[in-house]
């Protein structure tokens, strides 16, 4: 018969508390200043090699002009979302933590100055071919330029002599796993069917409008590739509002559960009480009639956002301008009203942090914090880091094409900006060519169909058959397919050119990153 010796044991709990409480921290206190000091060699480690092997990678920023006439909806830019998603990477154990490879990020930018809009992406250049393919793929006619960065033209100190600034990073409100307002719901059937999209971007574009010289907005969305992983947060939040237990996932939560599960089987095992533990079964089938109607909504929306491709995502705003004309309140709430379109106060929506990036600062230091917020909202903007600041927060395609896509003409009219001036088409095969130094009395000495010209039967031949008259058809020159026909012998008018004084706005300005 096995015997065991528990005297020591009772021993060690039967010392005094002090006593008892310094040994504890002999024999076990090592253990969580260990753990401590490895964690932050491993952080030290991985910020140095991550910092190394950024440095070593090359970025590009490219203009996006869309021809006028643009009729493509928001969903057009989450086709291309989800084309970017393509440049998720998995690494191994030594790409990570020795050669210090992460995902890299791209960034959706929208910059205003002095009155005039121009939409950006900056990615980096092995990249590049992936983005150009995702834009024509969706816009056959878009102009795709590199261009200089528009923020190397700015101050990187504050405070400046001549400008200042006004920085934040917005934030979710709630967990990532609720969604936004998406721009479906922006749709009202009323009206001509080209006008019943509200666009919500016509409020941001006409805003950047209103921008006078030595005023810039600049606006922009950092999206990092992720894997599906998210979604088990939405199942989790989705858990919380049917009311399930959590189940223990990490290994502590493990451990305890085990622990507390073999102290109550011991317990009924040498006490022999007998007691059953009763379980009450839940219908699940019931539980979604038993919901709330927010609740229910809740939950529709927050499997509808995981069922699509996320994005690791940080958007930043930063206004800057000439200290004589900064014009706050405008360029602040304007944007931040901007932003409210997206809010479902049922779900979710953005707001300015303006705790730990916003460049506010109140009750102590507030001068010296201000000028350090200052600074590290710049420095954040220029880097296009997606790690400093705030967490990253997960919005998916659809929320993205919402928030950043480009204007529908029909709907915004905003009139500066950046655009192709039309669509463009090669000449068709069948053209007929001239080779160079021909002349045109040996082109019309030809006879017509060496010139590439039909023969016109002639009218005053007879035909009665009328097989002619069904071969040939006069054309209706000027004709439109929705109007009447033009009056093609009306002298054309001559609309009177505006000249602008200089230094206002009719010219883009000479740091606007434009094709």
């Amino acid at each position: 018969m096995i015997s065991l010796d528990l005297s020591p044991i009772y021993d060690f709990l039967s010392l005094p508390a002090d006593v008892f409480l310094l040994r504890l921290i002999i024999l076990f206190g090592w253990i969580p200043i260990c753990v401590i000091i490895l964690f932050s060699i491993k952080e030290i480690w991985m910020h140095y090699i991550n910092i190394k092997w950024g440095s070593e990678q090359k970025f590009t920023l490219l203009a996006i002009d869309i021809p006028r006439g643009n009729a493509q909806s928001p969903k057009a830019v989450e086709n291309i979302f989800t084309y970017l998603a393509g440049a998720q990477q998995s690494l191994n154990l030594i790409e990570k933590y020795w050669i210090g490879k992460f995902q890299l990020s791209f960034s959706l930018e929208i910059v205003g100055i002095d009155g005039y809009t121009q939409f950006l992406i900056y990615t980096p250049v092995i990249f590049r071919d992936l983005v150009e393919s995702a834009i024509y793929s969706q816009y056959p006619d878009a102009e795709i330029t590199e261009v200089n960065d528009y923020t190397q033209e700015a101050p990187k100190r504050f405070p400046d002599e001549e400008y200042d600034i006004w920085g934040a990073e917005f934030v979710q409100v709630k967990s990532p796993a609720y969604p936004i307002k998406l721009y479906e719901e922006f749709i009202h059937l009323f009206g001509e069917p080209e006008e019943q999209f509200k666009d919500p971007m016509a409020s941001l574009m006409d805003l950047y409008s209103s921008l006078k010289p030595g005023e810039q907005i600049w606006f922009q969305i950092i999206i990092t590739p992720i894997d599906f992983s998210w979604t088990a947060m939405s199942d989790g939040e989705v858990g919380k509002i049917l009311g399930e237990k959590k189940k223990a996932d990490g290994l502590i939560d493990k451990t305890i559960k085990l622990l507390t599960d073999s102290l109550w089987s011991m317990g009924e095992i040498i006490y022999k009480t007998g007691a059953t533990e009763v379980k009450k079964k839940e219908d699940e089938s019931l539980k979604m009639f038993n919901l709330k109607p927010k609740e229910r909504k809740q939950i529709e929306s927050i499997q509808l956002k995981s069922a699509k491709v996320g994005f690791g995502s940080k958007i930043r705003f930063i206004y800057l301008s000439k200290k004589e004309i900064m014009n706050k309140p405008k360029a602040l709430n304007g944007f931040v009203g901007y932003m409210k379109q997206f809010a479902a106060l049922d779900l979710n929506n953005l707001k300015p942090d303006t705790k730990v990036t916003g460049t506010s600062a109140q009750y102590f230091f507030t001068g010296l914090r201000l000028k350090w917020k200052k600074n590290k909202i710049m420095s954040y903007y220029v880097s296009r880091d997606g790690f400093s600041g705030k967490s990253p927060g997960i919005l998916n395609i659809e929320e993205l094409a919402t928030i950043w896509h480009f204007p529908v003409e029909a709907v915004v009219k905003a009139p500066l900006i950046q655009k192709t001036p039309g669509r463009k088409a090669e000449p068709p095969m069948s053209l007929p060519l001239v080779e160079e130094g021909t002349s045109n009395e040996e082109i019309f000495s030809r006879p017509a169909k060496a010139r590439g010209v039909r023969p016109r039967p002639d009218p005053f031949t007879q035909d009665e058959t009328g097989e002619a008259d069904r071969k040939f058809k006069t054309p209706e020159y000027g004709r439109r397919d929705n109007g009447p026909a033009d009056d093609i012998f009306r002298e054309p008018e001559e609309k009177p050119v505006k000249k602008e004084p200089p230094n206002v706005k009719g010219a883009p300005p000479e740091n606007l990153p434009v094709s």
